[in-house]
C-alpha cells in the first residue's frame, strides 16, 4: 500500500506542470558577439546544453554571494580538496583569498603539503599513462598527470617546516607559558607558517595576511601531519587543540546572518561546511562541483538536495551541483568573478 501512495505522490507532481510554465526559449551560441569569457558564459544561460546551464547559475550565485563577502554578518564558506593545489587551479583558490572573496576555508592537509612545497620548488607535467613502477624508481610521484619529484615535496616540506615548528613553540612558550597550546588548532598552525611565506605565490601567506581562517579536519592525514609527529618526539608536550577549530566555526556559525558556500568535491571538506551550517538551519545558497556520481552513496557524489533532508541547506535555498572537472571549470569561472 505503501508503495502505491509514494507512486501516486509523484504521479501527481510531474503531472503538475503546464506548457506555460516554460517560456524561455532555447538559443545557439553566437560567437561573433563573444567578447569576454562572462559574456560567453551570459549565453551559457541561454544556450543550455546541460551542464552550460548549471555552469552559468553557479557563476551567478557566487557573484552575488562574493559582492556581500565584506559584510561581517556573511559567511562565505570555500571547500576543497589537495590534489587541486598540486594543479595551476591553486591559483583561483589563491585569488579568492587575496580578494578576501571566501571568509572560512575548509580543506585536507595535502593543501598545506603542495602549498609549501610548490613555494620553493616546481611540479612538473607529466601523463595518466607513465609507468608508475619505473616512476617510484626513480623517485618521482605520480599525482594524477602532475609529476613531483621526492625532493620537491617531502624533503623540502621537512627542511622548511621542523625549524618553523621550533620557532613556532618557543612564541607560544613565551606568550603562553602555563598551556602554549590551548587554542592552537589548524587555523592558528596556518597562520603560523603563512606569516613565514613572503611569497605572494603561496594561498597560506593571503590566509595569514587576512587572517581568514582555514580549518584542517584531517590535520593528520598528510605530509604536515607527519611533521607534526616528528615535532612531538622531540617536544612531547606539543599538542594541537583541534577543538579550537570547532570553536572557530562555532563563533562564526551562530553569528551568520547569511551563510553561502563553494564546495569542490566532497570527503572531509564538503561535510564540514554542511554539518556547522545545521546549527543554523543550513546554508543560504549552495554551489558544488564535482565528477562524483550520486548512487554509491558518497558525500562527494551526494547532491545538494540530499543535504535538504538533513537541514544542511534550507528547503528554499538557491542551488546547483555543476558535474565537470574543477580543474577545468575553475578557471572559467574564475575568469569572470576575479575580474577588475
Amino acid at each position: 500500500m505503501r508503495r502505491i501512495e509514494v507512486r501516486e505522490a509523484v504521479r501527481g507532481v510531474v503531472s503538475g506542470y503546464s506548457k506555460d510554465d516554460f517560456t524561455a526559449p532555447v538559443e545557439d551560441y553566437d560567437f561573433s558577439k563573444v567578447e569576454d569569457i562572462r559574456s560567453l558564459i551570459d549565453q551559457m544561460s541561454r544556450a543550455g546544453g546541460f551542464t552550460a546551464t548549471k555552469l552559468a547559475h553557479a557563476r551567478d550565485m557566487l557573484s552575488e554571494a562574493i559582492e556581500k563577502s565584506a559584510e561581517e554578518s556573511v559567511l562565505n564558506w570555500l571547500s576543497f580538496p589537495a590534489c587541486l593545489c598540486a594543479t595551476g587551479t591553486r591559483g583561483f583558490f589563491l585569488e579568492a583569498l587575496k580578494r578576501r572573496s571566501f571568509n572560512v576555508v575548509i580543506t585536507t592537509c595535502g593543501t598545506l603539503d603542495h602549498d609549501i612545497a610548490r613555494t620553493y620548488q616546481d611540479y612538473f607535467h607529466g601523463d595518466f599513462e607513465l609507468d608508475d613502477i619505473a616512476l617510484g624508481e626513480e623517485g618521482l610521484n605520480r599525482l594524477g598527470n602532475v609529476i613531483v619529484p621526492n625532493e620537491c615535496y617531502g624533503d623540502i616540506i621537512e627542511r622548511v617546516m621542523l625549524p618553523w615548528l621550533e620557532e613556532i613553540e618557543s612564541e607560544r612558550s613565551a606568550a603562553q607559558p602555563e598551556n602554549p597550546w590551548l587554542g592552537f588548532g589548524s587555523v592558528e598552525l596556518c597562520w603560523a607558517i603563512g606569516d613565514r611565506i613572503e611569497d605572494e605565490g603561496s594561498l597560506l601567506h593571503w590566509a595569514a595576511k587576512h587572517r581568514i581562517p582555514i580549518v584542517i579536519p584531517g590535520l593528520s592525514d598528510g605530509a604536515i601531519g607527519s611533521q607534526l609527529f616528528m615535532h612531538r618526539q622531540k617536544s612531547p608536550s606539543f599538542m594541537i587543540d583541534f577543538l579550537a577549530d570547532e570553536q572557530v566555526l562555532s563563533d562564526l556559525t551562530w553569528t551568520a546572518e547569511e551563510s553561502h558556500a563553494l564546495m569542490v568535491g566532497g570527503g572531509i571538506s564538503k561535510h564540514h561546511v554542511i554539518w556547522w551550517n545545521q546549527y543554523r538551519g543550513g546554508l543560504d545558497s549552495a554551489v558544488a562541483i564535482t565528477t562524483a556520481p550520486e548512487y554509491d552513496g558518497s558525500l562527494s557524489g551526494a547532491r545538494l538536495r540530499e543535504a535538504v533532508s538533513w537541514g544542511k541547506v534550507r528547503p528554499d535555498a538557491p542551488q546547483v551541483v555543476v558535474e565537470g572537472d574543477a580543474s577545468l571549470l575553475l578557471p572559467i569561472l574564475g575568469a569572470d568573478l576575479f575580474r577588475d
